[in-house]
């Protein structure tokens, strides 16, 4: 995931800044807890097709 890329994208509910996980390929919306999918390459920033973040993966 590009950097300059990173800077321009917003989580889609909150509009809140996202972070990339390398390991998991997701962007990461602390404050809406979800983690967007990166599959090749693209960023699917769909609610839908998010996933919720468990309390412990928050804390980390």
């Amino acid at each position: 995931m590009e950097p300059r890329l990173l800077e321009l994208l917003v989580c889609p509910v909150t509009k809140g800044p996202l972070t990339y996980d390398r390991e998991r390929q997701e962007l990461v919306s602390r404050s809406a807890r979800l983690a967007y999918p990166v599959r090749d390459g693209i960023p699917i920033l769909l609610e839908a097709e998010a996933r919720t973040l468990s309390d412990e993966e928050l804390e980390a």
